[in-house]
């Protein structure tokens, strides 16, 4: 039996600092961000088993981190600590286009990590491995082994998930897009956001970006639609799922709950329109509070959320 949780991500963990609207402009929320460890995280509280992959610095902050995940029942077994190397750190501030992220990242301990020290039975013995373009674009050691991770998991039959997630102050455009692409035709879970796509694809319609996706070779792409729900798409079938109605106050990491949301039911057997009906009204209740962690739900929330929303599918 395999010593793996059923679904590793791998990527970059971020000290968050969150300046909420109704503060007085000089308090900050301190939380835990990094796309990839909110989808560890969110799976986790939808009873998934996770782990996570990465390295963290010698300090106050990847200790908070360690914590964290043993809290969350995050494996973390295999994480590494760079013995000079920092946890990188994001500033989330809010104002009228939406939250905006700001950091301190630059040559962090998980931007080091390094493909030779990758554990690749780690890796081969999960069900999912989800990886990030974050992750990629963080560094050109980090690329790599965000490659070696996928080859691990494909020569092994492990099925990976691929957000597309886009940070233009990683890298240009034209590299992204050449990594992004390659990537989505070797991802068995496309999971990309709309805002991101059109920058990506020059296309602007939910389906035409779901068919370039598809044609790229990604047998399933569940597209973000932020406010307006998600476009769920594969070969043989397409639905339009609206979202859920909150008052949301900050959209930080509401994309990786959606994420974790949909790749754990998934893992649970659900069918495509359950998983991502769930994961929509996940990534909603997300919305909720400040931070990209403190208001991911648990599963009984998300329940309970469903039980009292009106069945509708696009």
């Amino acid at each position: 039996m395999s010593t793996s949780p059923d679904l590793v991500s791998i990527g970059e963990p971020l000290i968050e600092f969150n300046r909420p609207r109704e503060g007085d402009g000089r308090t900050w929320l301190q939380g835990f961000g990094g796309d990839s460890q909110n989808v560890a995280i969110a799976a986790a509280r939808q009873g998934v088993r996770a782990g996570y992959l990465t390295s963290l610095g010698q300090d106050w902050m990847g200790d908070a981190f360690l914590e964290l995940w043993q809290a969350e029942g995050v494996d973390a077994s295999r994480v590494t600590r760079h013995p000079t190397a920092p946890t990188g750190v994001s500033f989330v501030t809010h104002g009228p286009s939406g939250h905006k992220f700001d950091y301190l990242r630059k040559n962090s301990a998980a931007s080091l990590m390094a493909p030779e020290t990758l554990p690749r039975d780690y890796v081969a013995g999960a069900r999912v491995l989800h990886v990030s373009a974050i992750g990629q674009a963080i560094g050109d050691s980090a690329r790599r082994t965000c490659e070696a991770a996928i080859e691990a998991a494909r020569a092994a039959g492990v099925k990976v998930s691929y957000d597309t997630n886009l940070r233009l102050r990683l890298w240009d455009l034209d590299t992204a897009r050449a990594v992004i692409d390659a990537t989505i035709a070797r991802c068995d879970v496309a999971l990309p956001s709309l805002d991101d796509s059109q920058q990506l694809t020059g296309l602007q319609a939910p389906d035409a970006i779901a068919d370039h996706y598809l044609r790229l070779g990604a047998p399933l792409v569940a597209l973000k639609l932020a406010a307006e729900g998600c476009l769920v798409a594969t070969p043989e079938q397409r639905f339009r799922l609206p979202s859920h109605c909150v008052e949301a106050v900050d959209a930080t990491g509401a994309g990786d709950t959606f994420d974790g949301a949909f790749l754990a039911r998934l893992l649970a057997g659900d069918d495509l329109q359950t998983a991502a009906r769930y994961a929509n009204v996940a990534a909603a209740l997300s919305t909720t509070g400040y931070g990209a962690v403190t208001p991911i739900p648990r599963a009984d929330a998300v329940r309970a959320a469903l039980a009292a929303a009106p069945s509708a599918a696009g």
